[in-house]
């Protein structure tokens, strides 16, 4: 077996002595379990195992064994962490140790659970980075869809507005995922789950308009399954869709700090609430698996409406 290399320890920015094989050995069956039974992306993967990781790099400094390790040593571990991370980061740190104790005991490797009466540290409320409808016009109409990739910009910008995909759903849809005739979308979500998404008839014409005009020019005899492409007729990546988002955004006046990955899917929401939609009916369109990550949006529709009231409202 290969000697382990030393890591970098992120906590305290200096090189880590290995994780003892038999830690090394707990953290992967670990992993490989997660992936096994829930399916989770590997970037949730990648942020449980660095979580415990530094954690169980930390207890081995100690002497500790992380596997046995109590609520006194856990919190002992973060009042430390919580000097260096924000709340959102410890909030990651207790769903890695809940996940990763939770198997243990499944297992029959502890008797007893040591997060049990752990609680996580509260939350600031969160504001997701919105769009006013206007705003939304102005941005849908700023490609030029006299070009193929102003044509491919253009429907793109429609499906995000019209469906609230991620941007990392949008640029994963492949032409088997597309009900033309329906104006339907079958999107792989999070956790490798499937949710159907309408279309739109606006959002529809223009998708449309890309397949029969834009994407032959991009694709120009190469064969890819992938729906939106770039340049070069290949798949898109995350960070141009971004980036092709934002140079619209600029170019129609809309300032970068009330921007994001999600500006659409953030307006889809919002707006879709404002108009009096159900909120479970949104969190079934986002593919949120708990409705409490949808009621952020609540609160969006809930400031705007108090606005106009102060605004119009001759005793506001």
């Amino acid at each position: 077996m290969d000697r382990a290399r030393p890591r970098r320890d992120p906590a305290l920015n200096e090189t880590a002595e290995p994780l003892a094989p038999a830690l090394e050995a707990s953290l992967d069956a670990f992993v490989q379990t997660l992936w096994l039974e829930e399916g989770l992306a590997p970037a949730t993967l990648a942020a449980y195992r660095s979580d415990l990781s530094q954690f169980f790099l930390w207890a081995q400094r100690a002497g500790l064994d992380p596997r046995a390790a109590g609520s006194a040593e856990l919190l002992s571990y973060l009042a430390d962490f919580s000097r260096r991370n924000k709340a959102t980061s410890q909030r990651r740190l207790l769903a890695s140790w809940r996940r990763y104790y939770h198997w243990l005991l499944r297992e029959g490797a502890i008797a007893r659970d040591p997060t049990a009466t752990l609680q996580p540290p509260l939350l600031p409320p969160r504001r997701p980075k919105t769009l006013t409808e206007i705003d939304v016009e102005r941005l849908l109409a700023a490609p030029d869809v006299t070009t193929p990739l102003g044509l491919r910009d253009k429907a793109m910008l429609e499906v995000l507005y019209a469906t609230g995909l991620r941007v990392s759903e949008l640029v994963g849809l492949q032409t088997h995922q597309i009900e033309r005739n329906e104006g339907w979308l079958r999107v792989l979500g999070k956790g490798n789950k499937e949710r159907l998404v309408p279309l739109g008839e606006e959002a529809a014409s223009w998708l449309e308009r890309y397949w029969q005009e834009a994407r032959p020019v991009l694709l120009n005899g190469k064969r890819e399954e992938t729906l939106f492409l770039n340049r070069h007729g290949q798949a898109m990546t995350r960070q141009r869709c971004w980036q092709i988002i934002k140079e619209h955004a600029l170019r129609c006046g809309i300032a970068p700090e009330r921007l994001s990955p999600h500006t659409l899917r953030h307006a889809f929401a919002t707006h879709l609430l404002d108009h009096g939609a159900d909120l479970r009916a949104v969190q079934l369109l986002l593919g949120h698996a708990d409705i409490s990550t949808t009621q952020i949006y609540t609160h969006i529709a809930r400031a705007r409406l108090e606005a106009l009231y102060r605004q119009h409202h001759p005793r506001a």
